[in-house]
């Protein structure tokens, strides 16, 4: 961030000091990560050369697929090929910047408060754990379309007005490798996923301010809450799976975040989770949709890939589980089931009403029954007699 973009009252990072050093997070993150296989320079300028191709190449199919306009020969966003500590980079930027409005609204409207944070969180010790979650998410995602990368032009003095799509290279090869697939097919495959998120929100030129809004809330929310944050993390993980009665509490499946919230919070936190249900159910949608003719070995492609989440360690299973992620893949398999569901009973034209409005987002209630959304969005006329 430029000088002209700090206060007497942040540091040189632009942040408010004492939350979250994102800065050390983002390096530490890099240091605790294993780099990924290793090959020639030759070879990854190669591999490298190949995912953007099939990154462009994807839009085409995108366009096809969703019926969407918006993807017609779409070229409003960076396409960057990234290794983890890249990743972990990127993603500590963005974290700053949509954290940073409830660290300020805090620091200015209520100081003893902001002052309970500090002491509670403390910058060092949580950009410590923040790194811990960097670097394994930077092992494990394949890729990932930063609808938010323009909020963060001025923190990194870069510009990526329509976001970012990263595909994080030692990730793509390692799976690829693992899955014993054919590595065109399978990056073809990876970013077809990738280019529907940046479809959806150029379809939807107001998401990305819907998303923020939401995102501030919840954050102002829980930055106020600060200083029963000891207690909360006690209850929280004393609630977790297995260990109370043996059964999973109504809120674990969040990880611990889930637990530390209050009604409101669990309420907005509801809205994001229908919201990214349908971004992630969608963009599944999108690539079931390509038969052998886009990617010759979509079938091994997807046999594999799912057999492969079914044989993960119980330590893998166990942070997954943490962090909430249990809950991120629920949200491909039961938006892909809404998505499926409502383009069944009315077609794919009348779906694409979905991203005209807010209001036609579903509810996390509709996610689990498509034929609500149907009748609320679309009328009751649409669904069969």
């Amino acid at each position: 961030m430029s000088a002209a973009h700090r206060t007497p009252e942040t540091d040189a990072h632009g942040e408010a000091p004492g939350i979250v050093r994102w800065d050390l997070a983002a390096a530490a993150a890099a240091r605790i990560t294993p780099p990924g296989p290793k090959m020639s320079a030759r070879a990854m300028q190669t591999a490298v050369a190949s995912m953007r191709r099939h990154a462009e190449a994807s839009v085409y199919h995108v366009h096809r697929i969703t019926g969407l306009e918006a993807a017609r020969d779409l070229r409003d966003s960076t396409v960057l090929v990234v290794d983890r500590a890249g990743w972990s980079r990127a993603n500590a930027q963005t974290f700053q910047v949509l954290m940073e409005p409830a660290v300020e609204a805090l620091r200015r409207r209520r100081p003893e408060q902001f002052g309970a944070a500090a002491t509670a969180l403390g910058g060092t010790a949580t950009a410590m754990e923040m790194a811990a979650v960097l670097g394994f998410l930077s092992a494990k995602v394949l890729g990932q379309y930063d609808p938010y990368a323009g909020l963060v032009s001025a923190l990194a003095e870069q510009r990526h007005p329509g976001g970012r799509l990263m595909l994080v290279a030692p990730n793509i090869l390692t799976v690829e490798r693992e899955l014993n697939v054919e590595p065109e097919d399978f990056r073809l495959w990876v970013c077809l996923h990738e280019q529907t998120h940046r479809v959806q929100f150029a379809a939807a030129p107001w998401l990305r301010t819907h998303m923020v809004a939401q995102i501030d809330e919840l954050a102002d929310s829980l930055m106020g809450q600060a200083e029963t944050l000891g207690a909360r993390l006690t209850e929280a993980v004393r609630a977790l799976p297995g260990r109370v009665s043996g059964r999973a509490q109504p809120q674990a499946s969040l990880g611990v975040v889930g637990l530390l919230m209050g009604p409101r919070e669990r309420e907005v936190l509801s809205h994001l989770t229908a919201v990214m249900s349908l971004l992630e159910g969608h963009a599944n949608f999108v690539m079931d949709g390509v038969d052998a003719s886009v990617v010759p070995t979509v079938k091994t492609i997807r046999r594999r890939f799912e057999r492969r989440s079914e044989l993960q360690g119980s330590l893998d299973r166990f942070v997954r589980r943490l962090l909430g992620m249990d809950a991120k893949m629920r949200q491909y398999s039961d938006g892909q089931r809404f998505v499926s569901a409502v383009v069944d009973i009315v077609g794919l034209e009348p779906f694409n009403r979905i991203w005209e409005a807010p209001e036609h987002l579903p509810t996390e209630a509709e996610i689990h029954d498509p034929e609500r959304w149907i009748e609320r969005v679309l009328g009751a006329g649409a669904l069969p007699r």
